[in-house]
């Protein structure tokens, strides 16, 4: 018998694989549907994120809603929209401050399990470099950003949203002029499902 994707989502937000390692518990976030068009690969959760169980329901996913231009209605409409991190759990900090990268186990474990059961995914964003590393391979953030056309029309890289951004951009004006309007065009295409 074949798992469904209900099955599989089920599966993932019991999972207690890593509850030894994780400061705060198990708490996996995800959003997954089949009929998403959009698939959003992050890094992991944070502390606010996993106090709610609502993913980017912080200063970060305010960043990258502002980046879409998506209300949080939109960003939030699980029929269109997908969002499977590469840790489903809140990972903890690390003592230099930031918090822990993801856990190792995690995407590996989790997103042969899910991602074919969307088969409607257009477009998905490589959020953060945890995620790049695993779906464009090794190399530097800005260079696979700067690079995003080589990627489309299927995935589109971006850099994490965190505050820590705000600095990058300031360096990096291209981002704002090149890849936020292709981003929105491709976005917008894809939600209202123009190849």
């Amino acid at each position: 018998m074949h798992e469904t994707l209900a099955q599989a989502a089920a599966a993932a937000r019991a999972c207690t694989r890593c509850a030894a390692e994780l400061p705060l518990g198990p708490r996996p976030v995800l959003r997954v549907s089949a009929t998403a068009r959009l698939l959003i690969v992050g890094q992991a959760p944070g502390t606010k994120v996993h106090e709610t169980g609502i993913p980017f329901n912080d200063p970060s996913g305010d960043r990258l809603r502002a980046w879409l231009q998506l209300s949080r209605d939109e960003f939030y409409d699980e029929a269109s929209i997908a969002i499977v991190p590469m840790g489903l759990c809140y990972p903890g900090r690390l003592p230099s401050g930031g918090d822990r990268p993801p856990m190792p186990v995690c995407a590996p474990l989790w997103h042969p399990r899910l991602l074919p059961l969307m088969p409607r995914i257009a477009l998905t964003l490589v959020v953060g470099t945890y995620a790049m590393g695993r779906l464009l391979g090794r190399g530097p953030m800005t260079e696979h950003v700067r690079d995003f056309r080589r990627h489309l029309p299927h995935l589109f890289p971006l850099p994490h949203p965190s505050w820590r951004t705000t600095g990058w951009e300031r360096r990096n004006p291209w981002f704002a002029m090149e890849v936020l309007p292709a981003l929105r065009s491709r976005v917008h295409d894809v939600l209202h499902d123009r190849r």
